[in-house]
C-alpha cells in the first residue's frame, strides 16, 4: 500500500476529517489527497458523510485500525531502521522504558501521574483516555503552569510510531519536569478493550479510569461522556 495512504488511515483512525484536513495534515494537494481516498474508498477501507458541500471521511470500521496497527508491527520487526528509532524514542538517558497501560492504571489511580494527550483537539475530543488532559503540543510550553511540578507526566499521541508524545516529553524534560511516554497509544488502548472517553472534560473535573466501563467492540457499553458546551 501507498505510504501515504497508510498515513491517511492512521490519521482517520483517530477522527474523522475532512479532504481539505487529510491533506492539510499529510502535506499534500488537496487533488492527490481526494485521489488517494477515492481509491480507499473503493476498497472499502474509508466510509465518507456529506455536510453542506463537505464531505467527511472515517475509517470503514475497527478492523481498519487494526489492519493499520498490524502494519505499523510489522514494520518495527522487519525494518531494522524503525526498531532503531524506537529505541532511541523509548528510552531516556537514565534507562527509564517507556510507561506500560498496566503501570499507568497502577499510577492514575494512586494519584500518581498526570496523563496528558498532547494530539489535536478533534482527534481528544473523538476519543481519550478517561482523566487525560488535552493539551496539545503546539501548547505544551504556553501552558506549562497548568501541570502539577510535583506528578510525574506521561504523554501519548496516535501510537508507537507517532512522534508527538516523546517530542512532548523530551520538551517537559528540557523544563525539568519528569515526564514519560505511554507505550502505545490511543488506537491500541481501544483495541485492548480499556475505557475510552469522549469530549472534553468540564473545567477542574477529571473522570478517574478505575471504575470506567469497557468500550463498544470490548464487550460492554461506553463511559458516559461530557461535551463541551
Amino acid at each position: 500500500m501507498h505510504p501515504k495512504r497508510i498515513e491517511l488511515l492512521d490519521l482517520l483512525c483517530q477522527t474523522e476529517r475532512s479532504v481539505e484536513a487529510l491533506a492539510a495534515a499529510t502535506g499534500l494537494k488537496l487533488t492527490t489527497a481526494s485521489a488517494h481516498l477515492q481509491v480507499m474508498r473503493q476498497a472499502r477501507l474509508v466510509e465518507t458523510r456529506r455536510e453542506g458541500t463537505r464531505v467527511y471521511y472515517r475509517a470503514a470500521g475497527e478492523e481498519v485500525c487494526r489492519f493499520v496497527g498490524a502494519l505499523n508491527d510489522l514494520a518495527r520487526a522487519r525494518l531494522a531502521e524503525v526498531d532503531q528509532i524506537l529505541r532511541s524514542l523509548g528510552t531516556d538517558a537514565a534507562g527509564a522504558e517507556r510507561v506500560s497501560r498496566d503501570e499507568l492504571l497502577a499510577r492514575v489511580q494512586a494519584g500518581e501521574v498526570v496523563v496528558l494527550d498532547v494530539r489535536p483537539e478533534e482527534e481528544y475530543a473523538a476519543g481519550h483516555i478517561p482523566g487525560a488532559r488535552s493539551l496539545p503540543l503546539e501548547h505544551l510550553e504556553a501552558r506549562l503552569d497548568e501541570l502539577d511540578p510535583g506528578l510525574e507526566v506521561v504523554a501519548y499521541c496516535r501510537g508507537p510510531l507517532c512522534l508527538l508524545a516523546p517530542e512532548a516529553v523530551a520538551r517537559l524534560r528540557a523544563r525539568g519536569r519528569r515526564a514519560r511516554c505511554l507505550e502505545q497509544g490511543l488506537p491500541e488502548w481501544r483495541q485492548a478493550g480499556l475505557p475510552v472517553e469522549e469530549g472534553f472534560a468540564t473545567l477542574g473535573g477529571a473522570t478517574t479510569i478505575a471504575g470506567m466501563r469497557r468500550s463498544p467492540g470490548a464487550g460492554g457499553a461506553s463511559p458516559a461522556t461530557e461535551r463541551r458546551p
